[in-house]
């Protein structure tokens, strides 16, 4: 328990910047595991569709500060070459 309002003002703050934060970055996860489920199956058209959503999710993710650029660029990357051997 806080001793202090200051302190009980930072718990307060911890706790909902703590549910935005995983909320982001379940949306990230989220949509990495369905591209990864759609190249693993070798669907052409559902991995295109599912990496253009992911880009999107984790470009937010990264303009938000909840993941880091080079992260972000890593995981783009790799799912880049992964489309591209798929074609």
């Amino acid at each position: 328990m806080a001793n202090t309002k200051s302190a009980a003002k930072r718990a307060r703050q911890t706790t909902r910047r703590t549910l935005t934060n995983r909320r982001a970055l379940t949306a990230v996860k989220t949509q990495l595991k369905k591209v990864r489920v759609a190249l693993q199956a070798g669907k052409k058209d559902e991995a295109t569709t599912s990496a253009r959503e992911f880009v999107s999710t984790i470009d937010k993710a990264v303009k938000s500060g909840r993941v880091h650029r080079n992260s972000a660029a890593r995981h783009k990357s790799t799912i880049g070459k992964a489309l591209a051997a798929l074609k």
